[in-house]
């Protein structure tokens, strides 16, 4: 109970028990008087405990406003972070944007350095193959000192060319070139090599009726008069009908 409760109590007592008083009020009406002080000093308590409560409710709301305060601020702080961070992801999409574009032109421009190595297709005496860039750019570069009448130098390219590609698709007309390049040289008898080589890989080539036909001109050029008959008539006998053939029966006749 509060101070002035109990000074209005203490007062009420006096003013009921003193001895001025005692002969002017009954009993009865000196308990009412009691108990209507006791329901003023309880409604006093009640009201005071209101105010208690009423206190209490403010320190609540001011707590709740202090609190809606903070997330108002950690919502502001977080509504920055998530604009920072859009910012950041679309500078990260630009950037990788543009790394796509690096990256597409720099295989765009390696591709284009790839296309000349690649392996092309060709077609030669009737077959076709694969041949890489620098294969072809050998292969036409000996072709080229052969027409020319360079035969000491396509000689040399023609094998190297077999020695580098020992595979090759042009294998066949490399060894048949290099027969003819030897006999430009007039070295006969590493043209009859190179000629029964390409025969043996090839017996069935466009050009092997050509390169039997230039073996025994070979085989004549070196006085071995009896081997170039015999393979003159090889000649007639395997590939009759055709223009080989029938120059090898004149040089026959021309032989008698």
């Amino acid at each position: 109970m509060s101070m002035a409760l109990r000074t209005l109590a203490l007062a009420a007592a006096l003013s009921v028990t003193g001895p001025a008083q005692a002969g002017l009020f009954a009993d009865d009406e000196a308990r009412k008087a009691i108990l209507d002080l006791r329901a003023k000093v309880t409604a006093l308590e009640e009201a005071n405990k209101k105010l208690a409560s009423a206190q209490e409710v403010q320190d609540q709301v001011t707590a709740l406003r202090r609190s809606l305060a903070d997330l108002a601020n950690q919502n502001e702080a977080l509504r920055a972070e998530v604009a920072k961070l859009r910012g950041t992801n679309e500078q990260l999409a630009r950037d990788f944007a543009d790394t796509q574009r690096r990256l597409a032109d720099q295989l765009q421009s390696f591709d284009g350095r790839l296309k000349p190595l690649e392996p092309m297709k060709v077609s030669l005496d009737g077959k076709d193959f694969q041949a890489a860039p620098e294969e072809r750019n050998q292969y036409e570069a000996a072709m080229g000192l052969l027409r020319r009448g360079e035969f000491d130098d396509a000689s040399a390219a023609y094998q190297a060319f077999l020695k580098r590609f020992p595979a090759s698709g042009y294998s066949d007309a490399v060894r048949f070139s290099l027969g003819n390049a030897l006999y430009g040289q007039r070295q006969y008898r590493e043209a009859v090599a190179a000629f029964r080589a390409f025969l043996a890989s090839s017996p069935t080539h466009p050009r092997a009726a050509e390169a039997a036909l230039a073996l025994a001109s070979c085989q004549i050029e070196m006085k071995d008069v009896k081997g170039g008959r015999r393979s003159l008539e090889d000649v007639v006998k395997t590939y009759p009908g055709t223009e080989a053939a029938q120059v090898a029966k004149e040089r026959l006749a021309s032989l008698k």
